[in-house]
């Protein structure tokens, strides 16, 4: 018995080797529209144009093709219902086996920014509808979506001798489902965008599960992974499966590395936050200093690197217990020293520290009170905020180690202080109710290296506590966001203890 395809597409790569094979080796009859089937005609394929169907040729400048009772039904019918066979036989309707469709570039029209004619000339109709009919009967239609199915498909077509099979149907219909949610979703955005005031009315997150995870946070918790068009390229080079907690805790890991994308850097990560951070002239050098912070606490750690990881470094750190290092590359030597410890999980970053920051676009919060969603937290220091507020003035070198730290504030739970010197965090107060116990605590892990050092907060000081703390610590500089109805009390009190500091007019609470 012959087979059908239809086939209607605005992106003809491979296109004509593909129908080529479905007429010369099995034996395909191919239905197709406008410019598809004008292109099969060229190249010497034979094919039916969609008006021996319908009976009509296209309609309002080709918008109206496909939407007729014959093509649809030929793709719908089910031949094990009675009815709809009998309905298929008294109207002498033919079947189609295939749906060859690809979408209108309704995205590539929203990049270019075209006018709104032009734009919703690009919402495709009749193409997301075919494909759809075709998904909805897969347990007899094949809806292939995307030139890059098409030899997947033939390689189908040889294993079951010309037949399609049932697995690669579903799997199908199941793309073709996913390709117009995402087609939806965009236009929906898009125009929400140009026709309404409130253009962030609707959110949806197309998601896709990667794979289930051992557990979550804790053992008796679910959890998987899912992918987006935003996630990095990474590669896990050693060790076991990436937990629920390895790949929050990477997360916050790279997040701050990437702060300091073009500089020799490391970042310690604890608990999804940071217990040390510091840059070198070298990795090593940067590594060295990070650690210093908190060795306790790096115990089990993630540690991160801005540059690749070299032999020295990777001796250094396969002589203690850590969870995750990552980094954009390793030396051949430092890889198989990682690797003699099995468990060690290696991660290779492909996408760049630069490019990074442009993964971080939104971050959701799932509550029963409702579903949160903000921007990611991706302020950055505006020199029309950054003031000195003080009498006494920091030195350059101050400064640069006061944006190191602020730095690592924003990064860090609030309530967070971080103590730095010579561009290393040298001690890390967070996750205090109170900002003058994480000052406290900053100061004890920083110990007599306070003096002299600079701090940052990532939010207002809401008293003069925190700077006579501060003063009893030697701290030189403080560096805020400012903006308490006490600031007049906090500045006068840093003058008092000559301590410099500088107001950002930027908070960075981390709840």
């Amino acid at each position: 018995m012959t087979k059908r395809a239809l086939i209607s597409v605005y992106n003809k790569d491979k296109l004509v080797e593909f129908a080529q094979e479905l007429v010369s080796k099995y034996n395909y009859e191919i239905v197709a529209t406008g410019s598809t089937f004008d292109l099969l005609k060229e190249n010497n394929i034979k094919a039916k144009e969609i008006s021996e169907i319908t009976g009509k040729r296209q309609l309002i400048n080709g918008k109206v093709k496909t939407l007729y009772p014959d093509v649809f039904a030929g793709i719908l019918a089910d031949l094990n219902n009675e009815k709809e066979k009998s309905d298929i036989e008294k109207e002498n309707i033919k079947l189609f086996d295939m749906v060859v469709v690809n979408f209108y570039p309704f995205e590539e029209a929203v990049t270019k920014g075209v006018e709104e004619t032009e734009l919703t000339n690009t919402i495709d109709i009749g193409g997301p509808s075919m494909l759809r009919a075709a998904a909805k009967n897969n347990k007899r239609v094949l809806a292939v979506s995307s030139p890059n199915q098409y030899n997947e498909v033939l390689s189908d077509l040889e294993e079951h001798n010309g037949e399609c099979s049932l697995k690669l149907r579903r799997e199908y219909a199941l793309k073709v489902f996913e390709k117009t949610l995402d087609f939806d979703t965009k236009i929906l955005h898009e125009l929400s965008n140009r026709f309404e005031e409130d253009s962030d009315n609707y959110f949806s997150l197309n998601i896709k599960k990667a794979k289930n995870l051992r557990y979550g946070e804790n053992p008796h918790q679910e959890a998987g992974i899912y992918y987006t068009n935003n996630t990095i390229d990474y590669e896990v080079l050693n060790g076991k499966e990436l937990s629920y907690n390895n790949i929050l805790d990477a997360s916050a890991c790279t997040n701050i590395l990437s702060e300091f994308f073009d500089v020799a850097g490391c970042v310690i990560i604890k608990h999804n936050t940071p217990c040390g951070a510091a840059l070198g002239k070298d990795i090593n050098e940067a590594w060295e200093k990070a650690l210093d912070c908190d060795p306790l606490s790096a115990f089990g750690g993630i540690v991160g690197f801005t540059q690749k990881v070299g032999e020295n470094t990777a001796k250094q750190l396969s002589s203690m217990f850590l969870e995750v290092i990552i980094a954009p590359d390793y030396t051949q030597k430092a890889l198989e020293l990682l690797k003699t410890k099995k468990n060690l999980r290696v991660i290779k970053l492909n996408t760049s520290l630069e490019e990074y920051k442009n993964h971080l676009t939104q971050e959701i919060r799932i509550t029963p009170y409702g579903t949160l969603v903000q921007t990611a937290d991706k302020g950055e220091l505006d020199k029309d905020n950054f003031k000195v507020v003080t009498k006494a003035k920091p030195t350059a070198e101050m400064v640069e180690d006061m944006i190191f730290a602020w730095k690592i504030a924003k990064h860090a739970k609030s309530n967070a202080i971080v103590i730095a010197k010579n561009f290393k965090a040298i001690g890390i107060g967070q996750g205090q109710t109170s900002r003058v116990d994480a000052f406290e605590i900053a100061l004890n892990k920083a110990c007599d290296g306070s003096k002299d050092a600079v701090a940052a907060s990532d939010g207002f000081f809401p008293a003069i506590d925190n700077i006579q703390v501060a003063a009893q610590g030697r701290i030189a500089a403080i560096i805020q966001p400012g903006g308490s109805i006490k600031d007049d009390e906090v500045i006068k009190t840093a003058d008092k203890y000559n301590i410099a500091m500088i107001t950002t007019g930027i908070r960075h609470f981390r709840h």
